[in-house]
């Protein structure tokens, strides 16, 4: 044992944590939960979080570090018309998805056959009103949110990692002295698992379980193991998968949306700084599952202090922090050439917001993605026969 191995995974966890924590309770309060569902959401993913990491870790001996999935609360944040008990149906639903992927190779196939460029591009739908809302926050609270994003870019030249938990200190100190904010009574309270009985319906399962699947394995899941590849680890794909959606499909009974492998914040994880020899390197994701239970028991003091921030300064921090997702998948999608037609009608449709048959944009973005990618496959492969 190393501090450094400590020091590494209490800054993974915290930079997971406080870069995305208010898009998972922007996502709760798009279901309508109540403060006790909303709760009983973050200790539950937390906890789940913390027993992927710590077993799988210790299971494959390296370093396996899971984060939530936090494409897919912003997904769930933008849907609209579902509430608490359809949200955990499809979470659900979600979950079974994932798992059966890491279980059935056909499934795996079938969703590797989906072009980059169509995912990265429904990805990027989902992530671009909330980026708009951050910056439209600037009118509510110009001051507080133009020092935000100026302290946000300098510390990025820094260190990425903690741009956005900077950003967010700053936020709340600057709204507590100029008034737009007023300390709330914090207590420190135990979070109590609230059972939350799911509900199923074809709209729900085609309109928020098949996208949060869809952008969790695309989003989340492939770049966390690209990440373990790349760090010169043979990443455990199937376990990996049927651990993660089985404790998601557990927790998502108490409210919580799918956990997944991490990337940016594994990367802390699997650097040399970590441990020079790579084999001891997986004692970090059984440090960091420790450090997640202890974040999850402070979820509602978190919650009390988020809660009470004006919502322009939480439209900032999130949009703030959904950029570089943001970036990476406007990457990916036109990354080739002869897909960006398909990705841009995915883009616009799944940015868009807008539901048919009470079924959400992600889904028809991705659909209409998918017919304009076949039918240029079928004129390509018609003009190669006419040749």
């Amino acid at each position: 044992m190393r501090i450094s191995m400590i020091s590494a995974a209490v800054v993974a966890a915290l930079v997971g944590y406080g870069a995305s924590v208010a898009i998972v309770l922007a996502a709760a309060a798009a279901l309508g939960a109540s403060p006790a569902q909303t709760a009983s959401w973050l200790f539950a993913v937390c906890l789940a979080k913390a027993i992927g990491s710590a077993g799988l870790s210790w299971w494959h001996r390296m370093p396996i570090v899971l984060a939530w999935s936090t494409p897919g609360a912003a997904l769930i944040a933008t849907t609209s018309g579902f509430s608490m008990a359809e949200g955990v149906g499809a979470f659900v639903i979600a979950s079974v998805l994932i798992a059966l992927t890491g279980l059935f190779q056909p499934l795996g196939r079938l969703v590797a056959m989906i072009p980059d460029a169509v995912a990265g591009a429904m990805l990027a739908g989902v992530l671009l009103p909330f980026c708009l809302k951050g910056a439209a926050g600037m009118q509510a609270l110009p001051m507080v949110v133009l020092a935000m994003v100026a302290i946000f870019a300098l510390v990025r030249l820094w260190n990425p990692a903690f741009a956005v938990i900077a950003a967010l200190m700053a936020g709340i100190v600057l709204a507590l002295m100029t008034g737009a904010a007023v300390w709330p009574d914090v207590r420190f309270a135990a979070p109590v698992p609230l059972f939350i009985s799911p509900a199923f319906d074809l709209g729900t399962m085609l309109g928020l379980a098949l996208p949060l699947y869809l952008v969790t394995m695309a989003g989340q899941n492939l770049p966390g193991f690209a990440t373990l590849r790349a760090a010169g680890y043979t990443p455990p794909v199937r376990s990996a998968l049927v651990v993660t959606g089985g404790l998601s499909g557990v927790s998502a009974l108490f409210g919580a949306h799918p956990v997944n492998m991490a990337a940016i914040t594994a990367a802390i994880c699997l650097g040399d700084d970590v441990h020079p020899d790579r084999s001891q390197r997986w004692k970090v994701g059984v440090i960091y599952g420790v450090v997640w239970i202890g974040l999850g028991l402070l979820g509602p003091a978190v919650i009390a202090v988020l809660t009470a921030l004006p919502a322009p300064l939480i439209n900032a921090i999130v949009a703030l922090a959904l950029l570089g997702p943001l970036m990476g998948a406007l990457a990916t999608a036109y990354a080739v050439p002869d897909q960006r037609f398909a990705a841009t009608m995915t883009f616009v449709v799944a940015g868009s917001g807008a539901a048919a048959f009470g079924i959400g944009g992600a889904f028809w973005g991705l659909l209409a993605g998918l017919v304009i990618w076949g039918l240029e496959r079928a004129r390509l492969a018609l003009s190669r026969q006419g040749r």
